[in-house]
């Protein structure tokens, strides 16, 4: 499916990073510091946000995504590692990156509790997660239509709806710093640190 999509996601997504997600891509980039790993770095929207003096790892399992991010980071004048990977099977050792991001990705990714835990696992003792997602809203009215969404796109694109990774994060023993739910409880953005 995100074959299929590549070429026109950014053109997709455009109208919901100005009313849905709108900072959140700024929020991860002035957080992240050192060698950052990007989880499912799809297009590369986030890569003009990182600090220019931080080093990139991008990791997509999509090639149609990746591409369309390797020329993004070229034309950034970027000379970032951006490779096919699959966030549920990290290529790294233990201890490789001070800060992992995933943005708008762990809706999709079958297992998110994996994925977290193999960030996790990357991350250097005091090393940063950032996370920025969609998730099921505080307000019945949207969490309701977000539940009925569900029941397509879960079956077309895999994507969910009424997920929720605070819990996940927590539950995999990362210390919260900041979490924070806008737009009726519907994006979630968090930042926590892996214990020193």
């Amino acid at each position: 499916m995100w074959e299929k999509t590549a070429p026109s996601y950014d053109r997709q997504i455009a109208f919901l990073e100005k009313i849905q997600f709108s900072g959140g891509r700024e929020w991860l980039g002035a957080r992240a510091r050192g060698r950052i790993l990007e989880v499912a770095i799809g297009t590369g929207l986030n890569l003009p946000h990182y600090p220019t003096d931080a080093t990139v790892t991008g990791i997509e399992l999509s090639p149609a995504m990746l591409a369309i991010a390797r020329q993004r980071a070229a034309d950034l004048g970027r000379a970032d590692d951006l490779r096919e990977g699959d966030a549920q099977r990290l290529p790294f050792d233990n201890d490789s990156f001070d800060t992992a991001v995933c943005a708008l990705s762990l809706c999709a990714i079958p297992d998110p509790t994996t994925a977290i835990s193999e960030m996790k696992r990357v991350l250097v003792p005091g090393g940063r997660l950032l996370l920025l997602d969609h998730v099921r809203s505080t307000w019945p009215p949207i969490y309701a239509a977000q539940w009925l969404l569900e029941r397509i796109t879960i079956r077309v694109a895999g994507e969910h709806f009424t997920r929720r990774q605070l819990q996940l994060v927590k539950a995999s023993g990362f210390d919260i710093i900041e979490a924070e739910r806008l737009k009726a409880g519907s994006v979630e953005r968090i930042h926590a640190t892996k214990p020193a």
